[in-house]
């Protein structure tokens, strides 16, 4: 008889395409996951699982990361983000259709971060695809989700790691996912592969970088017209992505010490940064060794 599995998946970006390399080394060990809750990355893997679309989502998102990024990115200078989203979020509408959570494979739950009110939203019912959206939308990223009377951001903001949330059944394993651990990474990428993939996310990097640039520069005019050298542009994906680890590790700990999962799965933050979505091969697995070497290590049996 298979062991049933409540699963946490956290935040953390592309990071977070490593839960479908454990959510396959999973299911491959015997177990069954029988409930799933997800913040932001965790959050969407979580839902195609729960919805039965994960298979064709992973196939397409390997061959993805063979084009140019950058055509998905909508970019805008708006209140509160660079990208609209809307690209993306019809991509996921294919996956996803208009599914309510209440309708889904197993019960769902993922969480999003209020800004009018200060406060952590959880979805449990409503439409799968809005509930995704804004638990996805990364701050000063995406433009913020306007639902209910609310702005609704990330929701590793206030809650990267959901163990809270997820629910249990009667001789369930409650396992949790931390993409964003503080642990050494070692890749088993192919260089080569990298350096072509490296080239295409260039492009989106440097444009979302060349529009912070222009936003928190008040006083980019004045290098028009001057001999003035102007400044370098701001590496901004690095200091968001940085601050983002620092905060969504920390709070992780915090969760993991207050309910204690059965068993931590932990993928380095150094894996990647929250947009390398070009590394999906590599980090998938990631997710399948660092799920083996959880499993070993808590010696669970089925």
């Amino acid at each position: 008889m298979s062991q049933n599995v409540a699963l946490v998946l956290s935040s953390g970006g592309a990071r977070g395409i490593a839960h479908i390399g454990v959510i396959e080394e999973l299911k491959k060990s015997g177990y069954t996951i029988t409930s799933v809750a997800g913040t932001s990355m965790g959050s969407l893997v979580g839902g195609m699982l729960a919805k039965g679309t994960l298979n064709e989502f992973t196939e397409w998102l390997l061959k993805f990361t063979k084009m140019d990024v950058i055509k998905f990115m909508d970019i805008t200078i708006g209140h509160g983000g660079l990208v609209k989203g809307e690209k993306i979020l019809k991509l996921l509408g294919e996956f996803i259709g208009e599914i309510n959570i209440e309708d889904l494979t197993m019960p769902y739950a993922c969480v999003a971060a209020d800004l009018i009110g200060h406060k952590e939203v959880v979805f449990k019912k409503g439409s799968l695809l809005q509930a995704i959206r804004a638990s996805s939308s990364i701050p000063t990223v995406f433009l913020p989700v306007q639902y209910d009377g609310m702005l609704l951001v990330d929701g590793g903001v206030l809650n990267p790691l959901p163990i809270d949330l997820v629910q249990r059944t009667d001789g369930d394993i409650l396992i949790a996912v931390n993409v964003n651990a503080n642990i050494p990474y070692k890749s088993h990428a192919n260089t080569a592969d990298h350096k072509i993939q490296e080239n295409h996310y260039g492009k989106m990097r440097a444009a979302l970088n060349e529009k912070w640039s222009e936003i928190i520069d008040p006083y980019v005019e004045k290098y028009i017209h001057s001999k003035q050298p102007k400044p370098k542009p701001v590496n901004m994906f690095d200091v968001i992505s940085d601050s983002i680890n620092l905060a969504q590790n920390k709070a992780a700990g915090i969760y993991i010490d207050k309910y204690k999962p059965d068993v931590v799965i932990e993928i380095s933050y150094a894996s990647a940064s929250v947009f390398d979505f070009y590394k999906s091969e590599e980090l998938i697995e990631s997710g399948r060794r660092a799920c083996r070497k959880a499993l070993a290590n808590q010696l669970i049996s089925l």
